[in-house]
């Protein structure tokens, strides 16, 4: 989903979609990893087919060590893209949407440049028996200037041969690459779990035992991301290494009734 800019939790995409994937499923979910063909960062084992979605085979709560996606939290991220300030806000809704018979966690994600709202994207998410969670797609509202908003980056599983993909592998271990969508020309963001054990220190507080997660896409060649995971908590940090100039660092994270969460 390669539009102008990107948000948070969700795959990377083609700029526009939220940067929480751009996605390395471990050897226990190989047989849930998507859209064969493909292969990783260094030319690794190509990825294998896609797995059908079985709706009996997903649960009602997103409870991820490295990604817990309660409803009624809400994470605030700060930084910079291209020298730009930018402030991004994602929001666990209590909303659902089903997709392909999954019910979703809709999770909210919106986009400030220098105080400006660029993006408003509705990201949906589900997690299988086994802990994996799936990513089914976004609704994406791009916002630019006098320009009317478009929705360039939207897909949704299941519609014009999108498929769904994973955004966070159950096994927590480095491993193959994964794809975290699957929409041809669109969306192809892949991952890999690179590191585990790390520490990270952050605005919102110091972290042990941090998941590090390498993300890129065959649609934008010479671009990686990284992106640090802590447990309990989530996505604590995000940055380019290659490709691009963006840094966003967690700053807080909120229950419905703004109580911060430790």
């Amino acid at each position: 989903m390669q539009s102008e800019r990107q948000g948070a939790i969700a795959p990377r995409g083609q700029r526009g979609s939220s940067w929480w994937c751009r996605a390395a499923l471990g050897v226990a979910v190989g047989a849930l990893m998507l859209a064969g063909g493909s292969t990783g960062v260094a030319g690794s084992t190509p990825v294998p087919p896609p797995a059908a979605i079985d709706p009996a085979n997903f649960v009602a709560t997103i409870d991820h060590r490295y990604l817990p996606l309660t409803p009624g939290t809400t994470y605030t991220y700060e930084g910079t893209q291209d020298g730009e300030s930018t402030t991004i806000q994602v929001e666990v809704t209590h909303e659902t949407k089903t997709i392909l018979g999954v019910v979703c966690i809709v999770v909210r994600d919106r986009v400030w440049i220098e105080d400006e709202l660029v993006e408003d994207t509705l990201d949906w998410y589900a997690q299988d028996r086994a802990g994996n969670v799936w990513y089914f797609g976004e609704a994406v509202q791009n916002f630019d200037g006098a320009n009317a908003p478009n929705n360039n980056g939207s897909w949704e599983a299941g519609v014009d041969g999108a498929m769904a993909g994973i955004l966070m592998p159950a096994a927590s271990t480095a491993g193959e690459p994964y794809r975290q969508e699957y929409y041809p020309g669109e969306a192809e963001d892949m991952g890999q779990i690179v590191k585990t054990g790390e520490q990270k220190t952050v605005a919102y507080g110091a972290f042990t035992d941090v998941l590090v997660t390498r993300e890129w896409s065959p649609l934008e060649p010479g671009v990686l991301e990284e992106k640090l995971y802590a447990p309990g908590i989530g996505l604590i940090w995000a940055q380019s290494i290659e490709g691009e100039d963006e840094q966003m660092e967690l700053t807080g994270v909120q229950t419905v009734d703004g109580t911060p969460v430790a």
